[in-house]
């Protein structure tokens, strides 16, 4: 006789088969879950009864396609169920006898129940026609049968079985035009699915698999051989002790997750057992992955609760500026929703990220100070991570990362860190110096990093597009502002130069400032520069937007034509200022000639386009003549 759902209507099973679940391949995974706190029931009760001896060699769970009846069996030798479980547990949605056996017993030794809300079993008809649930309890002789054909109810009636234990039949559904159901009968599937997010089920799981081997004494004819396999990991790599793992344990499992084609630079061992249990191993790649700066990469750690997969890229674990970082977590704690796909709330989530990130950092801390090589391979891949990590968030992260950064040095000619630059600053030196360029060998020739490198002050190198914007939110280290080459004012004094240069831009100031009229509104001041040495001239601004800064910006798609304050500096001590000397006094014509010829050197120089380079050509023209 065909018995109601106790609870709830066809409405509430149809809502949990296509709203609950996001992948319906999850369905085996909750039906593995199942079987496996079927078995954990089973080693409590032999736990606590002296009676009964737990031999883990007699627990697994089988699972068996059968493509011509499409007929796929999940079975277990767990503690089976009573008619009176069938009835309440499997007859009441959302009721979970696991969740009270939990509640009413203390589990050990590892071994903790896995399910929580009674609707997983229900998952199977999201690929069903039909399911039928034979089963034996424990201490008896007597079987029963399930069977439902969905929300319309279902029938229990005694049955036979050799064994205790329970066997799940499910009747696969035929192929739709959205949906492929044969794939559920195909082992290669559904060994996929077990590895996937049943791997570390601490039981084996059996598959009869097929291959095609080559026959006994044959030297080119095979024959397809069926073996029982256990497909799953079973203990994983994280729940060992760390003493027992060699780094090629750590490698084996980096490449068996696909986290990357590479080998890590690092890994990561946590366990904690604090205010939330975990396990988490994390790894620092080498390599960049070939998407990493695009919007398709996803960034997040794989989470497991109970060594059951339930997020394959938790994003909520890592920070933005530490999404390079792969692997996974492993907690009891977590409270999950009623799909076990993701967390109700993110108490204990916020726990295990603000830790996993302190964790990271103090590993690469540790790289930079005891393996520079490797931080340097790191920071060659990822190091523009961490640059936009300090600028983003209105620089709330700026004070965490700094330590990470580095930049090339003109002194020392190779990768350093502020830290670095700062102790060995010259005690009259006021300011870290930097200038930004598209290239070391472009930033070199730079004529505004003369003077400072005549005072034999050391100059970073910014050769990233984020460099400048990270520096600016940065705005100091250890008290020490920094200042870009092109400054308007260096911080620097140097006597005799600016003696000159100030005596001479009097004697000048009706010739630049009749220069800056010719240039019309191009830039905001003509002068005579106190950096230039052997160059006749440069740009250098004036404001908070330097002129690499506008480059940057007049190259993004939304450009809002924003304008660094130039300023054209021309070394009055070089031979050629007199002939723009003579010009202003001779030669009106001439001067203008000279003026757009010297305005787009500097242009020239700062990598800017000239706004007519015919022009510019026809101009050297009559120069040569």
């Amino acid at each position: 006789m065909k018995k109601e759902f106790k609870t709830e209507s066809k409405r509430l099973l149809d809502m949990m088969i296509n709203s609950i679940y996001t992948h319906k391949e999850i369905f085996l995974r909750e039906l593995i879950s199942n079987a496996s706190d079927a078995m954990d029931k089973m080693y409590y009760k032999e736990l606590t009864d002296d009676s009964l001896t737990f031999n883990k060699e007699n627990y697994y769970i089988k699972v068996t396609p059968n493509k011509e009846k499409r007929i796929l069996k999940v079975s277990d030798t767990g503690i089976g169920m009573t008619k009176e479980e069938l009835e309440n547990n499997l007859g009441t949605i959302a009721k979970s006898g696991s969740l009270a056996f939990k509640s009413e017993n203390e589990m050990k030794d590892g071994h903790d129940i896995i399910g929580q809300f009674g609707v997983g079993f229900y998952s199977a008809f999201m690929v069903s026609e039909d399911v039928t649930v034979i089963t034996r309890p424990f201490g008896s002789d007597k079987g029963y049968r399930w069977h439902s054909e969905g929300a319309e109810g279902y029938t229990i009636k005694e049955c036979d079985k050799d064994s205790f234990g329970t066997d799940i039949i499910l009747k696969i559904k035929e192929n739709t035009e959205d949906e492929n159901y044969d794939e559920y009968l195909e082992e290669y599937k559904l060994k996929s699915i077990i590895k996937k997010y049943s791997d570390f089920i601490s039981y084996p799981i059996k598959m009869d698999i097929t291959e095609s081997k080559l026959k006994e004494g044959a030297e080119d004819e095979y024959e397809d051989v069926t073996e029982e396999k256990v497909i799953n990991s079973m203990v994983p790599i994280w729940k060992k002790n760390k003493s027992q793992l060699t780094d090629e344990d750590y490698e084996n499992f980096y490449a068996e997750k696909h986290y990357g084609f590479d080998k890590p630079l690092k890994h990561i061992h946590i366990k904690a057992d604090g205010l939330v249990r975990y396990n988490s191993i994390l790894f620092i790649p080498e390599n960049i992955p070939f998407d990493y700066y695009t919007k398709e990469y996803e960034k997040g750690l794989e989470l497991y609760s109970n060594g059951v997969l339930i997020m394959n890229k938790c994003q909520d674990l890592l920070p933005d500026y530490f999404s390079f970082v792969k692997g996974m977590v492993d907690s009891e704690d977590l409270s999950l929703n009623i799909s076990r796909e993701m967390l109700q709330h993110d108490r204990q989530l916020k726990v295990i990220a603000k830790n996993i990130k302190k964790k990271i950092k103090s590993q690469l801390e540790k790289m930079l100070k005891n393996e520079r090589d490797k931080y340097e391979k790191f920071y060659k891949s990822f190091g523009r991570q961490i640059k936009y990590g300090v600028y983003e968030e209105f620089g709330a992260n700026k004070d965490f990362l700094k330590d990470l950064l580095m930049y090339y040095s003109s002194k020392e000619e190779k990768m350093v860190t502020l830290d670095e630059y700062v102790s060995r600053m010259a005690e009259d030196q006021k300011y870290i110096y930097y200038a930004s360029g598209e290239s070391k060998e472009r930033i070199e020739k730079l004529p505004q990093t003369e003077m400072v490198s005549e005072k034999g002050y050391e100059i970073l190198y910014f050769t990233d597009e984020i460099d400048e914007f990270t520096i600016k939110m940065l705005m100091s280290y250890k008290d020490k502002e920094f200042k870009s080459v092109s400054s308007g004012d260096l911080g620097i004094d140097s006597e005799e130069n600016e003696n000159s240069s100030e005596g001479k831009d009097k004697e000048s100031k009706e010739l630049f400032e009749k220069m800056k009229n010719i240039l019309d509104g191009k830039v905001k001041e003509v002068r005579a520069s106190k950096r230039l040495k052997n160059h006749l001239v440069c740009l250098a601004n004036d404001g908070e937007v330097s002129i690499e800064m506008e480059k940057i910006l007049k190259s993004m798609p939304n450009n809002q034509e924003v304008q660094a304050d130039k300023i054209l500096e021309i070394n009055v001590n070089h031979e050629v200022f007199n002939s723009l000397k003579d010009a202003y006094e001779k030669d009106n014509d001439k001067l203008k000639l000279y003026t757009d010829l010297l305005y787009n050197q500097a242009l020239l120089i700062e990598g800017l386009p000239i706004d007519d380079p015919i022009e510019f050509s026809n101009n050297i023209s009559k120069i040569m003549k």
